[in-house]
């Protein structure tokens, strides 16, 4: 328990923080944050729906419907590809590519803060070991 109460509470705090000051200073909410970066990082070709959900953390519908919004605003394009036009993609546009460079500096100034910075160099070592034992289990179980 000294360790597990700890952990929810940073997994249910943290995301709150980061969207909060995503959406005052930058307009946009954290999980339509995380879908930008997973594009900018897929930019030399286009991400399927699929491997963007997977890599977002976000169920099929959920991702859908967050792809419509980022479309609305002019930040996303969907994209139909492969053979029988069934798959679908999205691409970062050039005006998502400026929401995103606009509020990354603040965002990872906040990561740092909250907390990058407050452990040593042992702590973010253990922490990204820690993290990358845990997460493909957590992925398999979604």
């Amino acid at each position: 328990m000294a360790a597990w109460l700890p952990l929810i509470r940073l997994v249910q705090l943290l995301p709150q923080a980061l969207d909060r000051r995503l959406r005052d200073e930058g307009g946009i909410n954290h999980a339509h944050y995380a879908i930008l970066v997973t594009l900018a990082g897929s930019f030399a070709q286009p991400a399927t729906m699929t491997d963007l959900a997977r890599i977002a953390g976000l169920s099929r519908s959920r991702l859908s419907h967050a792809i419509d919004a980022l479309e609305r605003r002019g930040w996303v394009e969907r994209t139909t590809c492969g053979g029988d036009g069934r798959t679908q993609s999205a691409r970062l546009t050039d005006a998502g590519w400026d929401v995103l460079r606009q509020a990354a500096p603040a965002h990872v100034e906040q990561i740092r803060s909250l907390v990058l910075d407050r452990l040593d160099d042992s702590e973010r070592t253990a922490l990204a070991t820690i993290a990358a034992k845990l997460v493909p289990g957590i992925e398999d179980a979604l």
